[in-house]
This record gives C-alpha cells, sequence and structure tokens, in this order.
C-alpha cells in the first residue's frame, strides 16, 4: 500500500526558507515514478510546483512552476525513501497546503524545466502540509 506523509509546513515571514519532506512507503523511489508537489489554496485549483523522476544512475530530471523556479529546489533521497522540496525566498502568494504526490512513469516538461503538471496523472496523494507566509 502506498503511503505519502508530508511534513515541515509552518509559519514564516517573506524571504524565509522551508525545507517540506514526503516520506513514501509501499514502493521504492526509484526511476519508475515521478513524485510531483502540489500546493492548493482554499477555492483554488491544486497547482503544480515541482516534479522530480529518477533517470539514469543517480540523475534525475525536474521540472518546476514558473513562478517557483530559482526559488524552490525539489530532491529526492531514494535510500530514506524521501522526497524533499527546499523552499527560498517566500512569498505571501506561496501559502498554501502542499500536498506530495506519485505517479508510475516519468515527468514531463520542456527543456526549460518547466513542468507540465497535471493533478489528474497523480495516483497517490499524501494528506497536505500547510505554508503559511506573512508580509
Amino acid at each position: 500500500q502506498v503511503q505519502l506523509v508530508e511534513s515541515g509546513g509552518g509559519s514564516v515571514q517573506t524571504g524565509g526558507s522551508l525545507r517540506l519532506s514526503c516520506a513514501a512507503s509501499g514502493f521504492t523511489l526509484s526511476r519508475h515514478y515521478c513524485m510531483g508537489w502540489f500546493r492548493q489554496v482554499s477555492g483554488k485549483e491544486r497547482e503544480g510546483v515541482a516534479a522530480a523522476y529518477a533517470a539514469l544512475g543517480t540523475t534525475y530530471l525536474s521540472y518546476y512552476a514558473d513562478s517557483v523556479k530559482g526559488r524552490f529546489t525539489i530532491s529526492q533521497d531514494n535510500d530514506n525513501h524521501t522526497v524533499y522540496l527546499q523552499m527560498h525566498s517566500l512569498k505571501p502568494e506561496d501559502t498554501a497546503k502542499y500536498y506530495c504526490a506519485a505517479v508510475g512513469g516519468r515527468c514531463y516538461g520542456d527543456h526549460a524545466g518547466s513542468w507540465f503538471a497535471s493533478s489528474t496523472d497523480f495516483d497517490y496523494w499524501g494528506q497536505g502540509t500547510q505554508v503559511a507566509v506573512s508580509s
């Protein structure tokens, strides 16, 4: 049974940093899964933030929403079955509930690293962790 458990959310001021973690169980993080981070504000659609896909060896492909490029970094520790989202230079508009998600297969994006995110593509979801950025 696949389980994803997020942690690391909290409240920070503008310009601050947070690192979100997603502990995965029930499958092995490898090149067979695309791991994604989404976020959602109440009343709005879920937005794709970042995705990572393990490729050849330890290299992996990562993609980002244009709104977070240069500020957020997704990484995964296959030995510890954890996916991270390091967030720097946080802005009030980053305030949302952040969800970890997984789907078998690769992630898709363009050569500039922009993610072709679609929440309906993902099969497994965590319960979410809240991030609040104050001005």
